[in-house]
């Protein structure tokens, strides 16, 4: 199974979520799986996964929609890496990340989590830090002050909304280049340049 990759959405189910920061996991794996004309389906690990090569003959995604809570993400994350007799370096998390402004992606394997609770779990569940992360910047409260917490469970502001198509298709974009020609790769062309 060298050639298939788990890619894990952050997210909350249901669709008192589905529009917030904190879903912008669950909408990336949505446009790949658009991408690779897959369509979501139950899976005993409590999460929605859809399948598909990414190209004729390319690597093989499993795109995951844990359906646990944000929290608990790591008991579907690593249920699916087993089921599919996948290692840590072959999982790659999409989540939402604050501390990165709004409209910036940032690559990384391994590495602490930052305060994330769904990586956490994940860190913990599979036993190992060194998973791909896609950190997709939602940015912090306006002005800095509020809750974090709060913030990434509001939805996105109007001209947010504008951007928010362009930033999930550079999210999806990099998992690509990620899978298809590394990490380095697929940093080079999104983080940007001090």
């Amino acid at each position: 199974m060298g050639n298939t990759w788990l890619v894990v959405g952050l997210g909350n189910p249901g669709p008192d979520y589905s529009h917030t920061r904190h879903n912008i996991g669950f909408m990336v794996v949505e446009e790949l799986a658009a991408r690779i004309g897959a369509s979501f389906k139950s899976h005993k690990s409590r999460a929605h996964i859809a399948e598909g090569r990414l190209g004729l003959g390319g690597p093989k995604l499993v795109l995951a929609k844990p359906q646990t809570f944000m929290n608990l993400s790591g008991g579907p994350t690593s249920a699916l890496a087993k089921f599919y007799d996948l290692a840590a370096d072959h999982v790659i998390a999409v989540q939402d990340e604050i501390d990165i402004p709004f409209n910036t992606l940032k690559l990384k394997i391994g590495g602490g989590e930052g305060g994330h609770n769904g990586l956490r779990d994940i860190s913990k569940a599979l036993g190992s830090k060194d998973y791909y992360r896609v950190r997709v910047g939602v940015g912090r409260p306006p002005g800095g002050h509020g809750d974090a917490a709060s913030h990434v469970l509001k939805g996105f502001s109007a001209a947010e909304k504008k951007e928010l198509p362009f930033l999930i298709q550079d999210a999806a974009d990099a998992v690509e280049l990620l899978v298809g020609q590394g990490l380095l790769a697929a940093q080079q062309k999104f983080h940007p340049v001090r």
